[in-house]
């Protein structure tokens, strides 16, 4: 393989990985299943609702998707600025409007890791040593782990 061939196959390797259905269900097969009536409900001995977790996911992913592309971007205060207030609890309404954000979102870094102009290993100038394969991958991570929240969350609102 030639260094051209290797980077388009590491770049779809990420896109990948961002889009899931490898090693566990991906975002759109999840939300296409998702009890929306019921994202604002709490369960007992879980601390968020399935709206407050996917508005969670969709807050972090965007401060990565900023930080990976705009110098001037400052991102919310760790904790408290990546979830919502525990009092909103979500509902069918700002859950629709969270799963397309977050779609639209991760569409961006998709294309930012399809870009060929895009060095993927390259330091970002205004990070600490961050590159965007860095944070595609911590976007895919953190993704997946909460994913997983979502799919206990859920089965346990359909078994209600």
């Amino acid at each position: 393989m030639n260094q051209s061939t290797n980077d388009q196959s590491l770049r779809e390797h990420i896109v990948s990985l961002l889009t899931g259905g490898n090693a566990h269900l991906s975002f759109e097969d999840f939300v296409k299943d998702f009890p929306v009536e019921k994202c604002g409900e709490r369960i007992e001995g879980i601390p968020y609702t399935a709206w407050q977790v996917l508005e969670h996911m969709r807050i972090a992913q965007w401060d990565i998707l900023e930080f990976s592309r705009n110098a001037n971007h400052v991102s919310p205060k760790w904790p408290e600025g990546y979830w919502p207030a525990q009092e909103e609890v979500g509902d069918a309404a700002k859950w629709n409007e969270s799963v397309g954000t977050f779609r639209d979102d991760l569409q961006q870094i998709e294309n930012l890791v399809n870009d060929s102009a895009t060095d993927l290993l390259a330091e970002i100038p205004h990070g600490t040593g961050q590159t965007i394969l860095r944070e595609a991958l911590l976007v895919a991570d953190h993704n997946a782990y909460h994913l997983g929240v979502l799919v206990a969350i859920s089965r346990q609102l359909q078994s209600r």
